[in-house]
């Protein structure tokens, strides 16, 4: 598949990792997703594409149009079309907030169809993004919609969450929660509240995203791989507790995992985005 990416201008920038454009016959047709430190809009432009969920408890969903996800704090599976053509959004964690009128709670761990977010929007922005030919004028309307649709004063609270949670993002969620609170003159417990407001989790879980991701993204498959130096360098403290984590974000122990990412490499010309894998 081909993957065409772009950071939006500000102000965009302050809330949105990149815009993207995939398309093209999928190398693997079921992938496994572990959390990373991003909430997403997708806009599906071909076949259905099925989500599972690694709770087996949640039912499955098709989708054949698009779906906004909060950010996830387990592991999902994305069941691929024989041939994809779709725009999407990376958010920063904080990022989908400004965006929407629900509280961004209820997209946690979901994934909700885009009209029960922005009501009956969703065929006019496919019709518009289908209507072009290049990639890049597609990611062009995607990012005039969400300009369009960026809250002009920030709600209570998000200028704090994203202040510390850009501290979290370059620190690899390696500064206390503790110290980020006083840094910003608030309480541990205010900081939690408004985390659970604008991302729909605590602090604390945002860090240990971003402390997993750092990890994942220091993987090298193609090196012989010290995962014990790997785990201090990310801030885990507590091999049991990083082997653990690690099965629980992956569904898989570091050796299964290293021994699937050397079957499988990561596509070429693909973001550095090293979490999901094939499941199939």
């Amino acid at each position: 598949m081909e993957y065409l990416g772009r950071v939006p201008a500000p102000p965009l920038d302050r809330f949105i990792d990149d815009i993207y454009c995939l398309s093209g016959v999928p190398r693997h047709r079921r992938m496994n997703v572990p959390p990373m430190p991003s909430a997403h809009l997708f806009i599906n432009l071909g076949e259905p594409a099925r989500l599972l969920d690694s709770d087996p408890s949640v039912p499955s969903e098709v989708f054949t149009d698009g779906w906004f996800m909060g950010l996830w704090t387990r592991r999902f599976l994305v069941e691929y079309p024989t041939r994809v053509r779709l725009v999407g959004v990376h958010f920063k964690p904080w990022g989908l907030s400004p965006f929407v009128d629900i509280p961004v709670a209820e997209l946690r761990d979901r994934w909700v169809p885009v009209d029960a977010v922005w009501q009956r929007s969703l065929d006019r922005i496919r019709n518009q993004v289908g209507e072009v030919a290049s990639a890049a004028e597609a990611l062009r309307i995607v990012e005039e919609e969400l300009l369009a649709r960026l809250a002009e004063a920030p709600a209570r609270g998000l200028g704090l969450v994203r202040h510390t949670g850009v501290r979290l993002e370059t620190s690899h969620g390696a500064v206390p929660v503790g110290a980020l609170a006083d840094a910003a003159g608030v309480s541990g417990n205010h900081l939690a509240v408004q985390f659970k407001s604008h991302v729909g989790v605590t602090p604390k879980r945002v860090a240990r995203i971003y402390r997993f991701a750092r990890l994942i993204l220091s993987v090298d498959a193609l090196r012989p791989v010290d995962w014990s130096d790997l785990a201090h360098m990310a801030g885990y403290f507590d091999h049991a507790h990083f082997s653990r984590e690690f099965k629980d974000f992956t569904g898989h122990t570091p050796t299964e995992y290293l021994a699937l990412r050397r079957r499988f490499p990561a596509e070429a010309g693909f973001p550095p985005d090293s979490g999901p894998m094939p499941a199939d």
